[in-house]
């Protein structure tokens, strides 16, 4: 899918499972049609329908535990698959091909949306947003602080994709209460789906997080401008033409010194809290 989207990524929904343990993992039927396999064949972009009592239809990644799995699965294949979802992550434990039909045009992000990415030591530019309380925000107000910067939206379904995001943070935050080094360090998620994320919807979501708003705030606003501010970071985000709220995106999680200049971008879900930590305590 979308060379552009690059899904090497992984991300995250907080309501998925609570343990690891066999008793909490759930498993759901998937019937959809494959967009891109994975060189490795560890991982398979599927256009899905609704999962009923999971997750509304869109397009997603999912990873396999067995590649053979995904053995003779291509793109444009129609296919019924077992989604197995656990408080680890998500993941396909069968799949069989069922057919197969030509790809539709990929949703793409609107071409004025999309800005250069920023480099290591450029300034990030300023854009405004509107914080979990209703309060206007310039991202500028955060110069003077070192920050951690990710993106997501409340209504991420997969274990290891933005809920993940949230996990990283939250761990992050405990360390910043506690290492008197990282006093003026701050946490920003910004959402990526501002009409569902309201500001009554972000404060709820911290809330549940047990998110400090000293240590970590939550920003929405305007799609367009967060789309524009997004992509500076590498973020790929498309939407559905006739469903906005089904959204196909990666990750990227950015360091930013109190100078309001780019420190570095993870890819991924593969960072762990301990290198964010580390990175933010450089920022003496």
């Amino acid at each position: 899918m979308r060379a552009h989207i690059a899904f090497s990524l992984v991300l995250a929904v907080a309501a998925a499972a609570c343990g690891g343990s066999p008793s909490s993992q759930k498993t759901y039927p998937v019937q959809g049609q494959v967009l891109e396999v994975s060189p490795d064949h560890q991982q398979a972009t599927v256009n899905a329908e609704e999962i009923k009592g999971f997750m509304a239809a869109m397009a997603m990644p999912y990873k396999v535990k067995d590649p053979q799995l995904l053995n003779g699965i291509a793109p444009g294949d129609l296919i019924n698959a077992t989604l197995v979802v656990d408080s680890d992550g998500a993941y396909f434990s069968a799949v069989k091909k069922v057919g197969e039909a030509p790809l539709a045009k990929p949703a793409t992000a609107t071409p004025s949306t999309v800005a250069p990415e920023l480099k290591p030591g450029e300034a990030v530019p300023d854009a405004e947003f509107v914080d979990q309380n209703g309060r206007k925000q310039a991202f500028s107000a955060f110069k003077g602080r070192p920050l951690a910067i990710t993106f997501i939206y409340t209504k991420c379904p997969l274990p290891d994709f933005c809920p993940l995001m949230d996990r990283n943070f939250l761990a992050v935050q405990q360390t910043l209460k506690t290492e008197p080094a990282l006093k003026q360090a701050h946490l920003v998620s910004i959402t990526f789906d501002p009409s569902t994320d309201t500001p009554a919807v972000l404060k709820k979501h911290a809330a549940g997080l047990k998110a400090d708003p000293a240590r970590w705030t939550f920003l929405t606003g305007d799609r367009a401008q967060i789309d524009t501010f997004a992509s500076r970071f590498g973020m790929a985000i498309a939407r559905a033409a006739t469903d906005p709220s089904n959204i196909t995106h990666n990750l990227r999680t950015a360091i930013v010194d109190a100078d309001g200049k780019l420190v570095k971008v993870y890819t991924g879900n593969e960072w762990k809290p301990d290198q964010v930590i580390a990175d933010l305590k450089a920022l003496k």
